[in-house]
């Protein structure tokens, strides 16, 4: 069989045993004498299986009692939307760090009042802003927990007096942090949890309480907690495919494990940026740095070009930029091993050798 090293910055690799223990339930799910894409969302196998998984994740971000769980399709587009159309009343904050941040704010603003409560612009979105100004009457702040596109993370979170919502599509389980600081949390599965296809939305009752109920049925989170994510057919496979990752999480020693995990990864990469002597550029200041999303620049975007290609040669997957900031990007979600950033942090060695 082959395998490439995946570094793709979503939908992104799965653990290789997990993949294999799917191969039975694609074709006899418990015992059913069916697969799991074929069995009924009303079936006792699909609600046991969807109780579990909201169970393992009460258990692994040891949230309290004041959390409703939903699954929603749509993806991070629908999310942008969702937040915005439920919670927005007077005006809303967006804490401003990027591209996904602007798609979130932007959706909102169908909705109401949106403003940014700080900016990392100045600096080309190179760092994560500390300070955050709060307007009166402010609905909640947002922010997107991990920028993808330019590799950055939050590593202090905000202590604002207003609800705080966090999109955490491309960092969540990746570390161990206090959960039950934010008023709503959602991700979409496919960096880190599963197969692209469903966001997860983790909402404190109080929150839920206040979302509007004037807005059409399917759109409101509040359906979602009353129909217990089956008010539609839910996607099957991919709420599966999250309950297996979580077992995976589990069973490697839950977030303490998996965080030192991904630490050992990211300091592979960057310690061989950072001791190129300027061969590799990274992008993000050292103290706002992503362990998801590894992010630099050669001399040239013809060099990149050509480091992508060599990379592909070496089986090297998913390497290059995203397309709105070009550069090279390398993304080290829960499923990558330490040995595929090993193997990769040679290959940048030998590249700058050839090269430098």
């Amino acid at each position: 069989m082959k395998r490439v090293f995946n570094f793709n910055a979503g939908p992104s690799p799965m653990p290789l045993e997990v993949l294999e223990g799917m191969k039975e339930d694609l074709t006899n799910f418990k015992n059913t004498g069916m697969g799991i894409t074929e069995i009924s969302h009303r079936s006792k196998e699909f609600q046991d299986m969807l109780d579990e998984t909201k169970l393992l994740l009460r258990q692994l971000m040891n949230l309290n009692d004041d959390y409703e769980i939903v699954f929603i399709q749509g993806g991070g587009t629908m999310q942008f939307l969702m937040t915005g159309y439920n919670f927005l009343h007077t005006r809303a904050a967006y804490a401003d760090t990027g591209v996904w941040a602007h798609k979130a704010r932007n959706s909102a603003a169908f909705f109401g009042e949106v403003y940014n409560a700080n900016s990392a612009e100045d600096k080309n979105y190179s760092y994560i802003p500390d300070t955050y100004e709060i307007k009166p009457d402010t609905d909640y702040l947002y922010i997107c927990a991990n920028n993808t596109i330019y590799g950055t993370e939050y590593w202090k979170f905000p202590d604002v007096k207003v609800p705080l919502i966090a999109d955490m599509s491309s960092d969540i389980l990746s570390r161990k942090i206090d959960f039950n600081k934010f008023d709503m949390i959602w991700a979409g599965i496919q960096k880190n949890l599963g197969a692209a296809g469903v966001a997860l939305a983790i909402i404190k009752k109080d929150l839920l309480a206040k979302a509007r109920t004037d807005i059409p049925e399917f759109l409101q989170y509040n359906t979602f907690v009353k129909k217990d994510s089956t008010y539609n057919t839910p996607p099957v496979f991919c709420i599966y495919s999250l309950n297996r990752m979580l077992h995976w999480i589990k069973n490697m020693g839950g977030l303490t494990a998996i965080e030192e995990r991904n630490k050992v990864k990211a300091k592979l990469i960057y310690d061989v940026i950072d001791g190129s002597d300027g061969f590799y550029k990274g992008h993000a200041e050292k103290e706002s740095r992503s362990r998801m999303n590894v992010t630099f620049n050669l001399e040239s975007a013809d060099m990149e070009k050509d480091f992508v290609a060599k990379a592909k040669e070496n089986d090297f997957i998913g390497v290059k930029g995203h397309r709105l900031v070009g550069g090279l990007r390398v993304s080290l979600y829960n499923a990558v091993t330490p040995e595929a950033a090993e193997a990769l942090a040679e290959f940048m060695k030998e590249y700058e050798r050839v090269n430098g």
